[in-house]
């Protein structure tokens, strides 16, 4: 007998761009969740009349509705504010966190996202039991929050709160790692480009170059072992006329 496969989980993907929402909709639908793309807030609150998501992934700067905007509006609405929505953001600032807060965000995820990152952050909203939703709207005191010299008044758990921060720090930590990969591979790419500098002793005479170990070098053989340059042995006009008399005069 077989057992029919339960049916996909859906998630919303509100974006604009249509790079980035190909991108994402590849990646869910290749972990095997069912996508619809809409390409602003608008269109995504006009979908959300036929159907309920399990999720919604959500590009804060849009055209016609942004992403703040559509968040407010689907927490103000009891029949969708159980759906989890996890922004879809640059983060450039601490004030982008409050104003999530404040619009009733459950997660973020900064772009550029890291598709694995992107997954688990997912897989973990999911899992999350939501199936009694959230309290009902006002059961709990506006947290007025001064940042910037601008005031945000978030209605928020402190467990989503914590989330979010959670979430934050741990694009951070992503973010920082990146950056240490990225010194550590300019402080070997310095390291292998070979410039020299400073006072090089050379004989008078031969013109050979004392090293660093005191022994004595053709200049050829120093210059090559401290840089990335490379010879090609000739002769010049006064040196063939020198060496090579009967065959070349000045």
């Amino acid at each position: 007998m077989n057992i029919p496969s339960a049916k996909p989980q859906l998630i919303f993907v509100v974006e604009d761009s249509p790079t980035q929402a190909t991108r994402v909709q590849y990646l869910l639908e290749k972990a095997g969740y069912e996508v619809v793309h809409c390409r602003n807030g608008a269109e995504a609150l006009h979908q959300l009349e036929s159907c309920h998501p399990s999720l919604i992934i959500c590009d804060v700067v849009m055209p016609v509705m942004d992403g703040h905007e559509f968040c407010r509006s689907m927490k103000s609405d009891e029949r969708l504010r159980q759906i989890p929505i996890i922004l879809h953001t640059t983060l450039s600032e601490p004030a982008d966190i409050f104003k999530g807060l404040e619009c009733g965000a459950d997660h973020y995820v900064i772009k550029p996202f890291d598709e694995e990152l992107m997954l688990q952050r997912i897989r973990t909203v999911l899992a999350e039991d939501g199936s009694n939703g959230p309290p009902p709207l006002q059961t709990q005191p506006d947290l007025g929050i001064t940042y910037g010299g601008k005031k945000y008044f978030i209605n928020a758990e402190r467990i989503q709160i914590l989330d979010l921060l959670l979430a934050t720090f741990e694009d951070i930590a992503r973010k920082n790692k990146e950056l240490e990969q990225i010194n550590q591979q300019l402080k070997t790419a310095l390291e292998t480009n070979k410039i020299l500098r400073g006072l090089i002793p050379i004989c008078a005479y031969c013109k050979k170059i004392r090293d660093d170990k005191g022994f004595w070098q053709q200049v050829e053989c120093y210059v090559q072992e401290h840089t990335e340059a490379a010879f090609s042995h000739g002769i010049c006009p006064d040196c063939a006329c020198r060496f090579f008399p009967d065959h070349f005069k000045k």
